[in-house]
């Protein structure tokens, strides 16, 4: 279950993506991603123990990774952009 409501949602994608109906782009993947990430990232810390969440964080942070390549290679411009408004790599 996600913890963004659908209007949440619409607001990522009209971001990234260009439009709400807009899901499929990489940029919009990457963002929605990423808030799934910080997300579970604060539930970890507080939650140690918790194997299995952390098990999912890093098939997620995996899967952001290879999106992140396939951006580079494929729109640099856009991928430095993108980095950017989100914060990643420093």
């Amino acid at each position: 279950m996600s913890h963004l409501t659908a209007e949440a949602k619409k607001n990522l994608f009209e971001t990234y993506g260009g439009s709400a109906t807009n899901t499929g782009s990489v940029e919009a993947q990457v963002a929605m991603l990423t808030e799934r990430i910080n997300h579970i990232s604060a539930h970890i810390k507080q939650n140690k123990k918790d194997f299995n969440s952390n098990r999912g964080l890093i098939n997620m942070v995996g899967r952001r990774k290879r999106m992140l390549q396939y951006m580079q290679r494929t729109n640099l411009s856009g991928y430095r952009a993108l980095i950017e408004k989100l914060g990643l790599r420093k």
